[in-house]
């Protein structure tokens, strides 16, 4: 599931499974990028995931209407990025600026849930992301309007600019 070019900073290259998923846990937000002709079209998302051995699995949602939602449907692969950042950081000793982040960034193939599959989606692992969302008694009746799509990752890389295993 690596990515198909290398890393130029290799000193920030993570490749350690269990800290990847530290980092994706720390991000808020799920930037998709899908194919729109001569422009990429990237849309920032709220998102959950689940883990089975090293395969990762992204989970979105939104209106089964729209641009997202039909560019999905009419090319299933797409590009996600997201980031943790720890902001500016002066280095006087180098005399350098830099940027204190982690990200992860990759490709995946969308796959529209239905039926008893999206139910479960939106129960078991959207909801259950955030402890106010868990028991929430939400209008199931939004259910069938509601678009869930699983994201399957297909490559995957890591990135850190964060200094300390207990700052990741």
């Amino acid at each position: 599931m690596s990515a198909k070019y290398p890393m130029r900073r290799k000193d920030r290259e993570v490749t350690d499974f269990q800290k990847i998923l530290e980092i994706i846990d720390q991000c808020e937000i799920l930037r998709l990028g899908l194919a729109d002709g001569d422009y990429p079209y990237i849309v920032p998302l709220n998102f959950s995931y689940t883990v089975e051995g090293e395969q990762i699995a992204f989970y979105i949602h939104g209106a089964m209407a729209g641009r997202k939602f039909e560019m999905l449907m009419k090319n299933p692969v797409c590009s996600f990025e997201m980031d943790v950042n720890r902001g500016i950081k002066c280095l006087p000793e180098k005399g350098d600026v830099t940027t204190r982040y982690a990200s992860v960034m990759g490709k995946a193939r969308a796959e529209l849930l239905d039926g008893e599959e999206r139910q479960r989606a939106i129960d078991e692992i959207i909801m259950a992301r955030y402890e106010m969302t868990r028991d929430f008694p939400y209008h199931k009746s939004n259910v069938p309007h509601t678009a869930v799509f699983r994201l399957t990752v297909t490559e995957l890389s890591a990135k850190s600019n964060i200094k300390g295993e207990a700052d990741i």
